[in-house]
């Protein structure tokens, strides 16, 4: 079921690409911007990454932001990725599938296995601010994420 806005966000606690841990209770006061894909190395998701990557300061200039790639991808697929593709951002990987199930971003076992494609803002209040599942195989616009964002 998704989350609705002002729905207390869920915690989570997962690595990113260099396996440092990332919690969301350290992120308080910080409005979080976390980008669902599916699989790190598909042509859609590296379509994404590579539009949002040089247009990070048209989808936000506040300091007060953080934006975050999350998929079930191993730390090590995830610094491969970002290093070879140059994402500016972090990435966050849940292998267990707790952080995609929590959210409502978990794709099913079949047939990858993987999150859904989707957007989740949480407000600095550590509340949903916005929830949106959008088509596994099409790609988010700069525009798309910069209104999310925004929110």
């Amino acid at each position: 079921m998704p989350l609705t806005v002002g729905q207390s966000a869920p915690d989570f606690q997962v690595f990113d690409q260099d396996k440092n841990v990332v919690k969301l209770a350290d992120l308080r006061g910080k409005r979080v911007v976390l980008l669902f894909y599916p699989m790190d190395f598909s042509p859609t998701c590296t379509t994404e990454h590579c539009t949002f990557g040089p247009a990070l300061g048209q989808i936000t200039t506040d300091p007060n932001t953080v934006i975050f790639g999350v998929s079930c991808d191993s730390p090590f697929s995830h610094a491969a990725y970002r290093t070879q593709f140059n994402i500016p951002y972090d990435l966050l990987s849940d292998p267990t599938r707790k952080m995609v199930q929590a959210y409502d971003m978990y794709a099913g076992l079949e047939p990858f296995n993987c999150s859904k494609r989707g957007t989740v803002v949480i407000g600095s209040d550590g509340k949903i601010a916005k929830w949106e599942e959008v088509p596994m195989r099409e790609a988010r616009s700069i525009e798309s994420i910069a209104a999310a964002a925004a929110v």
